[in-house]
């Protein structure tokens, strides 16, 4: 772990330079609007540890898949969300020397990322090898208000004096990934140039064919005036203007980097250069001050819809600031085509791509702080690639419409490569199905079912029947050779969770049908055409949930994750030698394999997606069966098990995994976080308090609370959007108040009564859990 980020509501603060830990910092500090985002690296030239990230959503490369031994039915290549145009270059000359944080004396160190105003900030003193001592103060923004926009601000004072600066402003296409499977190059350059007073490059990804312009304005003024350009340099791929002035002590000299970046993705190719010209005009009429007025108040706009506030924990209340923070950062629902990867724009682990963390963590949060349309979108990415998710299943042998939807996807073909994911982790359907249901239930919704999810459904359904078969010995129906929730354990026979989730997910589907069947307008007819479920095929699916089999332990009376899991030796993970933590970075995976240890919840993912068919009792049976196996070295673990724990009353264990969860990257608990942020478990963290803590669910169509309070905070607010209404939550130790400051009526139950609220009305209920 890492603790030295100082506590703070509003700001994530490093207040020393850790070179050691620089990438970590990078991951902890980046930025971004929704359409593209950029690590915290340094504008000026740094020689130390660092991962150079900058990112534009959906701009893709398919590196070539690497493995030991070809599988039929690999994908071939692994989609990444690539590095691009890196436009904050700052090569800078003190008095000849070069200014480098990994080569100078530093006197003093803070960067600063301001979450309310969307502002990452950074200063420090140093003294350069010949004596020269400087003050920098810089900032940066990836403007929400303008998404394909970006600015910074780089001041630098002399505190001695005098100094000569030359001031080298690059715009640079010539960029590589540290995780290129055979060190290729993913860009081609094809044009760099001066554009009246701006500079601009241009370059297109291999393969894909994307193309990408970006227009950069550079403005250095010195102590007194305008520093005009004294030469510009131009190389393939990178445009460099060089400045040059000269600062007596206390003397500023102020640079100022404007770019907008566009792309084929969203313009025709024709007119990026106008496109471009257009959006950096924009930014060019206002003044950098303005800018970050535009950017607050874009900022203010987000926060009013989905703040969390904490009272009596500072670093709870930071937590879930960042989390959110994180969260709109990386997708703003704005295009459909976009999802959320589990890095977002953080870092190039797992390719930035989308994986079923989405469907299963991040769909909540968007059901309750946004338009019912984001959360839409991101159903409706799913269904425009069901094709895709058919021709994946067919490669796998699965025929007449069956669908799986891949592992990691960024334009719906399957592009995981390790077989155990990409062959047999196939619950992610289940998920995908359960979004679709949550989708629903929470909105309301239901002519989504008939206008995409249906479709979905039917495809997923095939999948399923053709995947399960008849045991003759069991004479039930089982599920050979597949990956649970919990990687630590491959090919599988009867994974509890996925059996359970492939049962749920035929009834479902079933359910949905009898209910098409009951309509008879044209709509309904075509549709029920174009799926063709004949009967025989729904009595199948009915047989095979009436007679799926459970892995199941009489003497426990708890459900097994899978066949054989008591032959392991069952040594609780508070009996591991603390020095073997985390056990992925020090076990070997056969050892891993061998234990017991559980990396995220699987049993209990399944307790939660379905609580609704478990009683309290049960539910507690397995929790304490399988929360003492479980290594939590997913990011996705501790906020499924601070919702049950929560649930069964746990307040204690609930607060503890909330700040594993809400905390994780930053105090880098898995000691991974210099890879990239863990943004869909970010997600979490919001249902770890929504969920967890205040205890909303829907239930028949109306919203149910039945909050508790841990005893570290005072307090906790958050508002909800549901069916219409907006709704304020506040919880203290007096009980709750519910809020509806919506002109909309709602429904609502609590664990004593249901009534209805009406719109611009009050109501507290003086018990808590």
């Amino acid at each position: 772990m890492k603790t030295y980020i100082k506590h703070n509501p509003w700001q994530i603060i490093e207040d020393t330079f850790r070179p050691e830990h620089n990438e970590f910092s990078e991951s902890i500090f980046a930025i971004g609007n929704g359409r593209m985002g950029q690590r915290a690296n340094f504008e000026e030239e740094f020689s130390g540890k660092s991962l150079q990230g900058s990112y534009l959503a959906g701009i893709y490369y398919p590196d070539k898949t690497r493995v030991g031994w070809w599988k039929n039915g690999y994908p071939e290549y692994f989609a990444k969300v690539i590095n691009s145009i890196d436009w904050i270059g700052l090569h800078i000359l003190v008095n000849g020397q070069v200014l480098d944080l990994n080569k100078v004396t530093v006197k003093s160190f803070e960067r600063r990322l301001d979450m309310q105003h969307g502002v990452l900030y950074r200063s420090f003193i140093v003294e350069m090898p010949d004596g020269a001592q400087l003050k920098v103060e810089a900032s940066r923004m990836y403007h929400l208000f303008a998404s394909e926009t970006a600015s910074l601000q780089y001041n630098i004072q002399a505190l001695s004096g005098p100094i000569a600066l030359e001031i080298r402003s690059q715009l640079n296409a010539e960029v590589v990934n540290r995780d290129s499977n055979y060190d290729e190059q993913f860009w081609e350059s094809t044009a760099q140039g001066r554009d009246g007073e701006n500079t601009f490059v241009v370059a297109r990804t291999k393969k894909t064919g994307f193309d990408v312009y970006a227009m950069l304005t550079t403005s250095v003024t010195g102590p007194t005036a305008v520093v005009e350009v004294q030469d510009t340099v131009a190389s393939p791929g990178c445009m460099t203007e060089i400045y040059q002035t000269d600062l007596a002590e206390s003397q500023i000299c102020r640079v100022e980097k404007r770019v907008a970046i566009v792309t084929s993705q969203n313009h025709l190719s024709t007119q990026l250069k106008e496109a471009a010209s257009v959006n950096l005009h924009q930014l060019n009429v206002l003044s950098y001050e303005q800018l970050k007025a535009r950017q607050a108040a874009a900022w203010q706009v987000i926060w009013a819809e989905s703040d969390i506030e904490i009272s009596g924990d500072v670093a709870a209340q930071q937590a879930i600031r960042y989390n959110i923070f994180q969260l709109n950062q990386t997708y703003t629902g704005e295009d459909e085509r976009l999802n959320i990867g589990p890095k977002g724009f953080t870092g190039e682990k797992y390719g930035g791509v989308t994986y079923w963390d989405t469907e299963a963590y991040c769909i909540p949060f968007y059901l309750a702080t946004q338009s019912p349309k984001i959360a839409r979108n991101l159903l409706i990415y799913r269904h425009q690639q069901l094709e895709k998710a058919i021709e994946n299943a067919a490669k796998l042998g699965f025929n007449r419409g069956a669908a799986l939807y891949p592992m990691v996807t960024i334009n719906g073909e399957e592009c995981h490569n390790e077989w155990e994911i990409t062959f047999e982790e196939i619950h992610r359907n289940g998920a995908i199905a359960f979004a679709i249901y949550n989708y629903v239930r929470y909105t309301g919704d239901q002519d989504y079912i008939w206008s995409h999810g249906l479709e979905v459904l039917v495809a997923i359904s095939r999948f399923w029947a053709q995947r399960v078969n008849w045991s003759a010995d069991r004479q039930q129906y089982v599920m050979l050779g597949v990956t649970g929730p919990n990687e630590y354990e491959n090919n599988v026979n009867n994974n509890w969770y996925t059996n359970r989730i492939a049962s749920w997910c035929l009834q479902y589907t079933l359910d949905c049908l009898k209910k098409l069947a009951q309509l008879s307008d044209g709509n309904a007819d075509v549709l029920k055409a174009k799926l063709a479920v004949a009967s025989g095929e729904q009595q199948k699916w009915q047989h095979i949930v009436d007679n799926m089999y459970y892995p199941f332990d009489a003497q426990r009376n708890v459900y097994l994750q899978q066949d054989g899991f008591l032959d392991k030796e069952l040594i609780p993970v508070a009996e591991l030698d603390p020095s073997h933590r985390p056990i992925n970075q020090h076990w070997s995976w056969d050892r891993i394999l061998r234990s017991c240890y559980i990396k995220q919840a699987d049993v209990l993912q399944g307790f939660y997606f379905l609580e609704d068919q478990f009683d309290l009792e049960t539910l507690g049976r397995h929790y304490e069966f399988y929360e003492p196996f479980t290594v939590h070295e997913s990011s996705l673990s501790p906020c499924v098990h601070a919702i049950l724990a929560a649930k069964l009353n746990k307040p204690e264990k609930a607060y503890e995994f909330y700040l594993r969860t809400s905390r994780l990257d930053l105090d880098d608990y898995n000691n991974d976080t210099e890879d990239g942020l863990h943004i869909t478990s970010m997600a979490g963290t919001w249902m770890t308090i929504v969920e967890g803590f205040a205890g909303m669910r829907i239930k028949d169509g109306q919203l149910y609370l039945n909050p508790m309070l841990p005893k570290e905070w005072e307090g906790y607010k958050f508002r909800v959007l549901f069916r219409g209404a907006t709704l304020l939550i506040a919880v203290d130790a007096d009980g709750y108040t519910i809020e509806n400051v919506s002109d909309t009526a709602v429904h609502i139950q609590t664990a004593t009564e249901a009534f209805v609220l009406p719109g611009q009305s009050k109501k507290q209920v003086l018990q808590l859990r």
